[in-house]
């Protein structure tokens, strides 16, 4: 049995949001294929995210020089608290299911904050003499992503920093098995030509997954 994190991000319903309404149709197929796995929903529109803010910096600085976690102060506290429960439950996670939209050639900023809290040096990373290293071994990702414009015109112009940000982001803790669904046109193609796009694309990525 696997426990999979699917990790939304978008404040849309699923039925506005091309994203979401994909994102939707693999996790049942993923259910169905898959009836034994545990399935975490997280919506990060609608789950307390800590950004990496003074309070929290302050807070493992007084932490790296020998503080006891008691000392710290309440905001502190909360914070970092919150960090290592969303870094823990990531780790002990066996695949991952990131759903977004491209706003602004890159992720929601709600997205951004969650990838931050599980990008832990220690936990998912550690430093070495040659360079970072991941520490998550044998995990899975996915990242659906909806865009307005057509993809491979977005990275031939260096304007799509979503999808490649979560392919780098990914390898860096470990995690080298990514795969992506993007659901490119959403501005320029009818509703009906990108869910046909789509369609096939997500029953052959949810048999391997």
């Amino acid at each position: 049995m696997s426990k999979v994190l699917y990790i939304t991000a978008n404040p849309k319903s699923e039925e506005d949001s091309f994203s979401l309404s994909a994102g939707r149709d693999f996790i049942n197929l993923y259910k169905n294929q898959n009836s034994n796995d545990e399935i975490v929903e997280i919506d990060v529109y609608n789950t307390y995210i800590p950004f990496i803010d003074k309070d929290v910096l302050s807070g493992w600085n007084k932490l790296q020089g020998g503080s006891e976690f008691t000392s710290l102060k309440e905001e502190e506290q909360r914070k970092i608290s919150r960090i290592n429960e969303l870094t823990d439950e990531f780790i002990n996670a066996d695949k991952y299911i990131f759903v977004t939209p491209l706003w602004n050639f890159t992720l929601p900023p709600m997205m951004k904050a969650y990838i931050d809290t599980i990008c832990i040096a220690g936990k998912t990373f550690k430093y070495t003499e040659n360079g970072p290293v991941g520490l998550l071994k044998n995990k899975k990702a996915l990242h659906i992503e909806a865009m307005g414009s057509m993809y491979e015109q977005a990275v031939a112009n260096n304007i799509e920093f979503g999808n490649t940000y979560m392919k780098a982001i990914m390898p860096f803790i470990g995690v080298e098995d990514i795969s992506s669904i993007v659901i490119d046109g959403t501005s320029v193609l009818s509703k009906e030509q990108v869910k046909s796009k789509i369609s096939e694309e997500i029953e052959t990525i949810c048999k391997f997954f």
